[in-house]
């Protein structure tokens, strides 16, 4: 409210406000029916148990050890952290497969579908071996047989790809023969 209000309302109430002082005896008779009034029981103080306070407490601490030690398990560790030429071993590789892949896709065909297909559930499953492996390489600690079966399993992945390709060009070839021997 602004100032012109509370002076607004003043006026409009004028003469209607209570300006009369109260009576002497006024803060007698106030201790007397202070006094009067029935005296409440006092409330027992409960005690405090300690006993549920710290069953919630090992809980607590309990809940969060098991969520700590989640997060600290060894997840899988890639090729790349074990060393720089690691790193760069698996970089060829990631990017042989893919080029290997986009090759496949790009001259796949009705014809060789079938192949393609089978060689992405067998591509899948070597994908999975190397989960695997990196799981195992977090818990051996820069095992050296994990890490050869990591780029054994790399190697074979694109074998797999380059057997792949060489049966879509072999299809090709057929398929080219065909309509000049008819």
């Amino acid at each position: 409210m602004k100032k012109d209000d509370i002076e607004q309302l003043f006026e409009r109430l004028e003469g209607q406000l209570s300006v009369q002082e109260p009576s002497k005896d006024h803060k007698a008779r106030f201790l007397e029916k202070l006094q009067s009034v029935p005296q409440t029981k006092e409330v027992p103080v409960r005690k405090f148990n300690w006993w549920k306070s710290l069953a919630v407490a090992a809980s607590i601490a309990l809940i969060c050890m098991v969520v700590l030690t989640r997060n600290t398990l060894p997840e899988g560790r890639e090729l790349a952290e074990v060393s720089p030429e690691m790193e760069q071993t698996q970089q060829f590789f990631t990017q042989t497969i893919e080029k290997e892949l986009f090759e496949i896709n790009k001259q796949a065909t009705p014809e060789t579908q079938a192949i393609v297909d089978d060689a992405i559930k067998r591509l899948k499953t070597l994908e999975t071996d190397y989960d695997k492996l990196k799981n195992d390489l977090a818990t051996s600690g820069q095992d050296k047989r994990v890490i050869y079966a990591m780029i054994s399993n790399f190697q074979n992945r694109i074998d797999l790809l380059q057997q792949v390709l060489e049966h879509i060009d072999a299809i090709k070839k057929l398929n080219e023969l065909r309509p000049s021997t008819l």
